[in-house]
C-alpha cells in the first residue's frame, strides 16, 4: 500500500517515517514549503501549504496521505481516485474540504491537543509579558535606555497571585492555562458553553477578571466575540491575551482601549490578516505584545503531530475506527 508523507519543515517527513516503522507501507515525500513561506489559501480550502499540482503528483497511486498542511481540495481529490484516508496533523483541518472528501470516500482525521501545552505556556508567558513590560524594557536597553519611571505606581502591572484571571474556551489548551494560573495563585473563572458545569456568564467573567485569555475555537457565531462592548465591561487597567484565533477579537476596538488607558496591555500571537499588514495599529498602538502565530511552536508538537496521524494509519490498517474523523 503506498502512502504519502506530505510532511513540512515543521512537522517533518522524518517525524512521519519514525512514527509510522513497523507498517507494511511503501512511503513517498513531498516537503512543503510553511512555514519558511507563510500559509494561505488554496482554492476552496484555507491555511494551506504547497500547490495542487504538487499534491496531484505527489499522490498518484496513492491511498493514504498525512500531512499538516497539503491543500486537499476538490481538484486534488477528482485527480487522486485512490486515495481513502487523508490525516492532517492540526486541531482544525481547515487546508481539506471535508464535504468534497466525504462525497468521494475520503476521511479525513485531524490531531487534536497536539500543540496544547506549547500553546498554555506560550499563553502564559505572554501574560507575563504584558503585565511585565518586558518587550518593551528589552527593546529599549538594547537601545541604551534605562527606564527606572515604570518603577511608578500608576505604570506598574497587577501581579497574578491572589488576582483573577478569566479563561473563556475550556478544552484542551483552555483546561492547562487555566491549571497554570492556579499555579501562579490566581482565581480562575471559565466561560464556556460546552462546559456548563464550570462556565460563568461571559459577561461576569469580563467583569470579575485581571486578565482575560482567550481559547475558544473559531465559529460563524463567535466572530467579534471581543468587541468594544466587552472591552467596556473589564475593569480598567485589565489585560487581554488572544492566542486562540483572530476571529474572536475586534483589534481596533483593543486599540481604542489601549489609548484611552482602560486596558494595561494587550498581548496576541493570532491577527485577522497573517501576515500582519503593514499599516495595522497593532504596530503603533503601546502596550501590544505580539508573537507571529508561534503558540504551538514545539519540538514535541511535531512530534505529537505526527504521532497522532500515524495512530490513525494504524487503525486504518487494522480495520479499525478512526479515532479523530472530522468528516464522518
Amino acid at each position: 500500500m503506498r502512502l504519502l508523507a506530505a510532511g513540512d519543515h515543521f512537522v517533518l517527513n522524518s517525524l512521519f517515517r519514525q512514527e509510522l516503522r513497523g507498517y507494511d507501507l511503501e512511503i513517498g515525500e513531498l516537503t512543503l514549503p510553511w512555514p519558511v513561506e507563510p500559509f494561505g489559501p488554496v482554492a476552496e480550502v484555507g491555511e494551506a501549504s504547497g500547490t495542487e499540482e504538487q499534491l496531484i503528483e505527489a499522490l498518484r497511486g496513492a491511498e493514504i496521505c498525512v500531512t499538516q498542511m497539503a491543500p486537499l481540495t476538490e481538484r486534488v481529490l477528482d485527480a487522486s481516485p485512490d486515495l481513502r484516508l487523508f490525516c492532517v496533523g492540526r486541531g482544525g483541518p481547515v487546508n481539506a474540504n471535508l464535504r468534497a472528501a466525504a462525497e468521494r470516500g475520503v476521511r479525513v482525521t485531524f490531531a487534536p491537543g497536539r500543540n496544547a501545552t506549547a500553546t498554555a505556556e506560550h499563553t502564559v508567558a505572554m501574560i507575563l509579558a504584558a503585565i511585565r513590560r518586558i518587550p518593551q524594557t528589552h527593546a529599549e536597553l538594547r537601545q541604551g535606555v534605562w527606564r527606572s519611571d515604570y518603577y511608578r505606581f500608576d505604570a506598574v502591572g497587577p501581579e497574578l497571585e491572589g488576582g483573577t484571571a478569566g479563561v473563556v474556551g475550556y478544552g484542551a489548551i483552555g483546561r492547562k492555562v487555566a491549571r497554570i494560573l492556579e499555579g501562579f495563585g490566581a482565581a480562575v473563572l471559565v466561560h464556556d458553553p460546552y462546559v456548563p458545569e464550570r462556565s460563568v456568564p461571559l459577561d461576569e467573567l469580563l467583569a470579575r477578571s485581571g486578565v482575560v485569555t482567550l481559547h475558544a475555537r473559531a465559529t460563524p457565531g463567535n466572530a467579534g466575540m471581543i468587541g468594544a462592548r466587552e472591552l467596556d465591561l473589564m475593569p480598567a487597567g485589565s489585560v487581554l491575551v488572544n492566542c486562540a484565533r483572530g476571529s474572536l477579537v475586534d483589534y481596533d476596538a483593543v486599540c481604542d482601549a489601549l489609548e484611552r488607558g482602560h486596558l494595561f496591555a494587550a498581548a496576541f500571537d493570532v491577527f485577522p490578516e497573517e501576515p500582519l499588514p503593514a499599516g495595522s495599529r497593532l504596530l503603533t498602538t503601546e502596550g501590544v505584545v505580539m508573537t507571529p502565530h508561534l503558540a504551538g511552536a514545539s519540538r514535541q508538537t511535531a512530534q505529537k503531530a505526527a504521532r497522532i496521524v500515524a495512530a490513525e494509519v494504524g487503525r486504518y490498517l487494522r480495520g479499525e475506527p478512526l479515532l479523530h474523523l472530522a468528516n464522518g
